[in-house]
């Protein structure tokens, strides 16, 4: 039996008489077994060296609960590349060595999980390190060979280097994990990269407000465009981060005060940061919660069995920005657009650094450049005042 696996039919799998297998839809070869008392795991069925006369093998991959459907899937991915190369994945970390397919899995098995990034992690491997490096035992991988896929990626220097920042990443691990002594991605000299600084004037706003509205009027289905424009408007209402507004739950509100409490476990600091909101935010989270179906999650996801939060919206910004006709504009410069008006309204750099959540001064410093304007509209002020030129307002007092 083939279909794409989810977490729903992981968790409703029955033991049978005979051991069971459900194989996955999306990697071919994966599959779910479920033995006879009810044990469940994750196999690969895979020949070894490829062709049709190539032996049969179904190694596990791991038990379910130790990995989750997306880091089987990778893991498969990985096991599939030594498969193809004649590497039998379920004997050869013995008979061969650790290959750096092996630590990518590994890696994606005990360490992502930790991070906020492990899906942009899991894009870099498929992408760009198996591709390269999957089959190389990590004994022989040497530096220039981890040079040249930094070489070879040059186009996109920010995914070049992070892709390197990656590598050195599970390589140092595997120094702890004494697979090997040494780092063959240290050292590696990253490409310069120019800082991204796009801030929405008030006309690019406006535009970026009526596309929102056409997008809910223009879409097939109104509901869930509706969930995504009000998504960026609270981006825009907040600063906070993508992520931090996706995995928004009720819980985290408090709207009789205006209080965000956002727990460790959402911020990129690991720290519980605490913003007061504006009562447009306010009047926006209401209305959310007004029409909303009773779920936990301000943005709940329509296909919940996969993922109980929105969790991206990057083809629906692009409908946005072509309808707003702004260009080389990324959600994150929402982020950057609050900052600008903040300090365009006077607010000093620590202020600024304590809404967004910085934890290091010089994150905020960026924003320094901003404060040109009302520090020039003040000092011309006292220039007016000084000379008597008659340039300062004239306030008139009522009794």
């Amino acid at each position: 039996m083939s279909r794409k696996l989810t977490k729903q039919i992981i968790a409703s799998a029955k033991a049978q008489d005979r051991e069971s297998i459900v194989w996955d839809g999306e990697v071919p070869g994966l599959g779910l077994r479920v033995t006879p008392r009810g044990a469940k795991s994750f196999i690969l069925k895979t020949r070894i060296g490829g062709g049709r006369s190539a032996p049969i093998k179904k190694p596990t991959l791991g038990k379910v609960g130790d990995l989750t459907l997306d880091q089987a899937r990778v893991k498969a991915r990985a096991w599939k590349v030594l498969a193809a190369d004649g590497i039998d994945p379920g004997r050869h970390k013995v008979e061969m060595g650790r290959t750096v397919a092996d630590l990518c899995a590994e890696y994606l098995e005990v360490h992502a999980p930790r991070k906020r990034s492990s899906g942009d992690d899991q894009a870099k491997i498929k992408q760009h390190i198996l591709p390269r490096l999957g089959r190389r035992l990590i004994r022989d991988v040497t530096f220039s060979d981890v040079e040249r896929l930094h070489r070879s990626m040059r186009e996109a220097p920010y995914a070049a280097n992070r892709t390197m920042a990656l590598l050195s990443k599970m390589f140092s691990l595997a120094i702890k994990w004494e697979w090997t002594d040494r780092n063959p991605a240290s050292g590696i000299e990253r490409y310069p990269e120019e800082r991204r600084e796009r801030f929405l004037g008030p006309e690019e706003i406006g535009r970026l407000s009526s596309a929102l509205q056409n997008l809910v009027a223009s879409a097939a289905r109104p509901s869930e465009a509706q969930k995504v424009a009000d998504a960026l408007r609270l981006l825009m209402l907040t600063g906070a981060r993508r992520s931090e507004v996706l995995s928004a739950t009720w819980s985290m509100f408090d709207l009789e005060t205006g209080v965000w409490t956002k727990p460790s476990s959402h911020t990129k600091q690991k720290k519980e940061h605490r913003v007061p909101l504006s009562p447009p935010a306010i009047q926006l989270l209401t209305g959310i919660k007004d029409q909303g179906d009773g779920s936990e999650y301000v943005f709940p996801s329509r296909a919940r069995s996969k993922h109980p939060h929105m969790t991206e919206l990057k083809s629906s910004w692009a409908k946005v920005c072509k309808l707003a006709d702004l260009e080389g504009v990324r959600i994150h410069d929402l982020r950057h657009t609050y900052a600008s008006i903040l300090v365009s309204g006077g607010a000093t750099l620590p202020l600024i650094g304590a809404l967004l959540g910085h934890t290091q001064v010089q994150t905020t410093q960026r924003y320094a450049h901003l404060a040109d304007d009302p520090l020039r509209e003040a000092t011309t002020r006292v220039g007016a005042v000084v000379t008597g030129s008659g340039m300062a307002d004239i306030i008139k007092i009522e009794r």
